[in-house]
C-alpha cells in the first residue's frame, strides 16, 4: 500500500520546509533508512531519512520549493501502483512522525526565501527570483556587506553569490546551481527587509525589468545585465551557513591595479577609513584577492604598532557617522523591549570572597585545571536556581514557565555589540566544565562562529564586567528571562571582622528582576542563597 510522505516537522518552531536537494529521484528504490532529501527549516539544512521501504513513486515539492508542515511531500509505494486516488486526494497511509527521529544540525542554515511575491507565470521562462534570506531565527532585514558576482557573471553550483550581514553574523550566500546573474536589487552596504528583492538569475540575456519593477524595494534601481551568450536556467540560491573567517594578521601586499586601485568592497573600504587601517597593508580573502568586510574586521597589526585616534585639529567640530549594524539593531529592538514592557527592579548585594580567592587558587593548582571568577559564580547561580525555581522562570503573555532545568546564558562582548551564548544544564556540569564551555562558546562569539542553538535557551543570564574594573552596575533583562545578574570586580578594602578593622576583598553583585514573576522577597532569598555558595564555593562540590 502506497505511504504519503509529508513535510516533516524537524523544529520545534519549523511552520514550513524548502526541499534544498533531493537524493533519491521518481523511480528509485528505497530501502528503511535512505536519506531522501535535504530539507531547509527555520534553524538548519537537515537530511530527510526514509521510514519505510518501496519504490519513489511521485515527488510532490520540487528543489527549491517551499510547503507547510504536513503538507504532500513524496509518496512510497509498490512498483507501478496506482496513486491517482492519492494524488486526486483520496485517503491514504502517512509516515510516522519524524520529530523524535531526527537529529538537531549543527551549522546555521536560513530558510529559502519565498517566491510567493511573483507569480510563476508572469516570470519569463527559467528566471528566478532570489529575495533576502531569513539567516537566522530573529532576523527581520540583512544588509549586502560584499557581492562576489557582478551583473552578467555565470554563477557556477556552490559559489558563493554575496556576503549577507545579519543581525548575529555575516553570512555567505551560496548558489547551488549554474545560470546568469541578471539582476542586482540590493547594492553593498544597502538594507532590505526579509523576503524583498535581491537578486534575479535565469537564462543569459533574458529582459527581467518588468519582474524587478514588480518588487518595491528602499534602494536604487541596479544595473541589469547586459545580452550574453545562452546559459541553463538556474534555480534559486540558497544561502549557507558562516565560515570561519580568516585572520589578516601579518599580511602580504594586496593587488593592486596598474592605476594603484587597490581591489576593495565598499563597506570595506569605509571600515577600514573608520578604523584608519591602510588597506595595502592587508591580504584580501575574497574573490582574486579582494578586500571583505571580515578582513578589516580580523586585521591585527603587526606587534609594536601604535593605534593613535583620528587627527583633529584643534577648536574644529568633528565627527563620524557610522551606519548601525543589524546585530546593533537587533540589541537596540531587544533591549528597548525589555526595558519598557517589563517591570525592572533591582536588588545589590556585596560579598566577602577571602574564601572564594583561596579556593580558586587551590583549585588552580591542580594540573591541566584553571577556573575563573566568573565561573564560580556561573556554578553558584546555577545551583541557586534550582532552589528558587521562580527565579528561572519565564514570562510569556499567557502563562508563567517554571524551569526544571537550568540553561545560563553569559553575556559576551563582542566588535558590533554583545550576544549571549548558552551554557546548557549548568548545574550538572563541574567547574572545569563550565570553565572550557564559556572560553569556547567566548571564542566563537567573538570569530562569529555561533550557531543559533547555542544562542538560545537560556533561562537566566549572567553579566560580568568585573575585568574592566567596573564595581557595580546594572543590567537590562534578557527576555523572557526573569531575571539577570550584574558582576563587579573584586576590590581590596578595610571591612570588619570580629570588631577589627583589617583588609578584606569584597564583591558587589546586582540583580535586575522582572517583577511579574519574581518578588522582592523571592529575589532577596535566591541571593542569600547565592551568598552561601559563592562566600563558601567548597559546598559546590558536595
Amino acid at each position: 500500500m502506497a505511504i504519503v510522505v509529508n513535510m516533516p516537522r524537524l523544529s520545534d518552531t519549523m511552520e514550513e520546509g524548502t526541499v534544498a536537494a533531493w537524493l533519491k529521484k521518481v523511480g528509485d528504490k528505497i530501502e528503511e533508512g535512505d536519506i531522501l532529501a535535504e530539507i531547509e527549516t527555520d534553524k538548519a539544512t537537515m537530511e530527510f531519512e526514509s521510514f519505510n521501504e518501496g519504490t519513489l513513486l511521485h515527488i510532490g515539492v520540487q528543489e527549491g520549493e517551499t510547503t507547510k508542515v504536513d503538507e504532500l511531500l513524496a509518496i512510497i509505494g509498490d512498483e507501478g501502483e496506482d496513486i491517482s486516488a492519492l494524488l486526486n486526494g483520496g485517503g491514504a497511509s502517512t509516515e510516522a512522525t519524524t520529530e523524535e527521529k531526527t537529529e538537531e544540525a549543527t551549522a546555521p542554515v536560513a530558510e529559502e526565501p519565498s517566491e510567493e511575491t511573483t507569480a510563476s507565470a508572469e516570470l519569463p521562462e527559467g528566471v528566478i527570483v532570489v529575495t533576502m534570506p531569513r539567516l537566522s531565527d530573529t532576523m527581520e532585514e540583512g544588509t549586502v556587506a560584499t557581492w562576489l558576482k557582478k551583473v552578467g557573471d555565470n554563477v557556477d553550483e556552490g559559489e558563493i553569490l554575496a556576503e549577507i550581514e545579519t543581525d548575529k553574523a555575516t553570512m555567505e550566500f551560496e548558489s547551488f546551481q549554474s545560470g546568469t546573474l541578471l539582476y542586482i536589487g540590493l547594492q553593498e552596504g544597502d538594507s532590505a527587509k526579509v523576503d524583498e528583492l535581491l537578486a534575479i538569475i535565469g537564462p543569459a540575456g533574458t529582459d527581467v525589468s518588468g519582474v524587478a519593477s514588480s518588487f518595491s524595494t528602499s534602494v536604487a534601481p541596479a544595473k541589469e545585465a547586459p545580452k550574453a551568450e545562452t546559459k541553463k536556467e538556474a534555480p534559486k540560491a540558497t544561502p549557507a551557513a558562516a565560515t570561519a573567517p580568516k585572520k589578516a594578521s601579518a599580511p602580504a601586499p594586496t593587488p593592486v591595479t596598474a592605476d594603484g586601485r587597490v581591489h576593495v568592497s565598499p563597506l570595506a573600504k569605509k571600515l577600514a577609513e573608520d578604523k584608519g587601517i591602510n588597506l595595502t597593508k592587508i591580504q584580501g580573502s575574497g574573490e582574486n584577492g579582494r578586500i571583505v568586510k571580515r578582513d578589516i574586521e580580523n586585521y591585527e597589526p603587526a606587534s609594536g604598532a601604535a593605534s593613535a585616534g583620528k587627527f583633529v585639529p584643534s577648536g574644529q567640530e568633528d565627527f563620524d557617522e557610522v551606519d548601525n549594524s543589524q546585530m546593533r539593531k537587533a540589541i537596540a529592538k531587544a533591549l528597548t523591549n525589555s526595558k519598557f514592557s517589563a517591570p525592572h527592579y533591582y536588588l545589590s548585594v556585596e560579598f566577602d570572597m577571602e574564601n572564594a580567592m583561596s579556593f580558586r587558587t587551590q583549585f588552580n593548582s591542580i594540573p591541566d585545571t584553571k577556573i575563573s571568577y566568573n565561573d564560580i559564580v556561573v556554578k553558584a547561580c546555577a545551583l541557586a536556581l534550582k532552589q528558587h525555581p521562580q527565579v528561572n522562570s519565564q514570562w510569556f503573555a499567557d502563562k508563567m514557565r517554571l524551569n526544571n532545568h537550568v540553561h545560563i546564558g553569559v553575556a559576551v562582548a563582542v566588535p558590533d555589540g554583545l550576544v549571549v551564548p548558552v551554557v546548557k544544564f549548568a548545574n550538572e556540569q563541574s567547574l572545569p566544565q563550565i570553565g572550557s564551555a564559556v572560553r569556547e562558546l567566548a571564542g566563537k562569539a567573538k570569530n562569529k562562529k555561533l550557531t543559533p542553538d547555542e544562542m538560545q535557551g537560556s533561562t537566566f543570564t549572567v553579566s560580568n564586567l568585573g575585568m574592566f574594573g567596573i564595581d557595580t552596575f546594572t543590567s537590562i533583562i534578557n527576555q523572557p528571562n526573569s531575571a539577570i545578574l550584574s558582576v563587579g570586580n573584586i576590590v581590596e578594602k578595610p571591612v570588619v571582622k570580629n570588631g577589627q578593622i583589617v583588609v578584606g576583598h569584597t564583591m558587589k553583585l546586582s540583580l535586575a528582576c522582572d517583577h511579574r514573576t519574581v518578588d522582592g522577597a523571592t529575589g532577596a532569598l535566591f541571593l542569600q542563597t547565592l551568598k552561601g555558595y559563592i562566600e563558601n564555593p567548597v559546598t559546590m562540590l558536595v
